[in-house]
C-alpha cells in the first residue's frame, strides 16, 4: 500500500507527464511515465485537470482507493472511474495520487479535499471513463503511456 503521505506534486521520474488530447465533445486524458503505476498517477491528474488545476488542489485528505481487472487497460479505466465515484460521493477532488500495481490489482492513495467551487472554479464535471481510445502500453523508449477519454 502506498504511503499515508501525500507525494509532492512533482514526479521524480523524469518521463512522468499528462496530457489531454482531442476528441469530439469529450476530453481524451493521457498519463505518461516510467512504469504503469506512475503512467496511472499521471492519467489521474489529468483527470483532474479536466476539472480544474491540479497544482490548486490541497492534499487535506487521503483516501484509499482499490480496484482490479483482468488487465491493463481495464484497469485503468476501473481506476479512473473508482476517483470519479470517490470525487461525487465524497463532494472532492484529487490533486495527488501514489499508486501500485501488482499483476492486475491496483492499491492507491488520493489526496485532496472538498470541492470548493470559488476557489476551484470547475470547468467540467466528468461522469466517468470510456473504453474509447483506451490504450495502456509500454513504447519503445520504455515510458508507459495511458490513455482514454473521458465522459463530460
Amino acid at each position: 500500500m502506498p504511503s499515508q503521505n501525500p507525494p509532492d506534486v512533482r514526479s521524480s521520474d523524469p518521463a512522468a507527464r499528462w496530457e489531454h488530447f482531442p476528441h469530439d465533445a469529450d476530453i481524451g486524458i493521457r498519463g505518461v511515465g516510467g512504469s504503469p503505476a506512475a503512467a496511472f498517477e499521471q492519467g489521474a491528474l489529468a483527470l483532474t485537470a479536466a476539472i480544474t488545476d491540479p497544482q490548486c488542489v490541497e492534499p487535506r485528505e487521503a483516501v484509499a482507493v482499490h480496484c482490479e481487472a483482468r488487465d491493463l487497460e481495464l484497469l485503468f479505466v476501473e481506476w479512473l472511474n473508482a476517483l470519479v465515484f470517490e470525487m461525487a460521493t465524497r463532494g472532492m477532488i484529487f490533486g495527488r495520487f501514489a499508486v501500485a500495481i501488482a499483476g492486475t490489482r491496483l492499491d492507491a492513495t488520493a489526496w485532496g479535499e472538498p470541492i470548493d467551487v470559488a476557489r476551484h472554479q470547475p470547468a467540467a464535471e466528468v461522469k466517468g471513463a470510456t473504453y474509447t481510445a483506451l490504450r495502456v502500453a509500454q513504447g519503445a523508449d520504455g515510458t508507459w503511456v495511458a490513455d482514454c477519454v473521458v465522459d463530460v
